[in-house]
């Protein structure tokens, strides 16, 4: 298993895989707006390589805490330096579910965050399902605003990142 930085010749394979995992909920995006993520923030973004072949993919920016992007609209520019780092999707091949892949990446992008000094990392359950993600640190903030592109069942959560390692 590698994880590493997302790259141009990834973007089929993302945009095929965030289509799969979100168009029935309603939730997609499109190639365009995962693409201002990734440009907001290109060293936070990676993919999975997982017995040499696409594994899934985790695209993440800095944000203020408290606020994350609007699935119905584009970032512009690059993000702005901030003590948050936000992860806005992160999705695991069908075939590769249940293996702890997304914790992994999670992980990775956890010691990125700290290495950048970001202080806290946040997150949006868009299943209305916290549970897993309380597992993994991440805490549920209550009264956190949320743009209506999350569905009425989203959950805004955040966890504090300790110090480098």
């Amino acid at each position: 298993m590698t994880i590493r930085p997302l790259r141009e010749e990834d973007w089929e394979e993302v945009v095929a895989l965030e289509r799969r995992a979100y168009a029935a909920s309603g939730f997609s995006e499109g190639e365009e707006a995962l693409r201002s993520r990734h440009r907001a923030s290109p060293s936070t973004c990676f993919v999975l390589e997982y017995e040499g072949a696409f594994g899934g993919y985790l695209l993440a920016l800095p944000y203020p805490l408290g606020r994350c992007p609007d699935l119905s609209s584009l970032e512009q520019g690059p993000a702005a330096p901030g003590t948050n780092l936000h992860a806005h999707d992160l999705v695991i091949a069908e075939r590769l579910r249940g293996r702890g892949l997304a914790s992994r990446m999670l992980r990775h992008l956890e010691e990125a965050g700290r290495t950048a000094g970001h202080r806290t990392l946040s997150l949006v359950d868009v299943h209305g399902a916290p549970g897993a993600w309380s597992a993994l640190g991440y805490r549920p903030r209550p009264g956190t605003p949320l743009p209506a592109s999350y569905g009425p069942h989203a959950v805004y959560m955040a966890q504090e990142l300790d110090a480098p390692h």
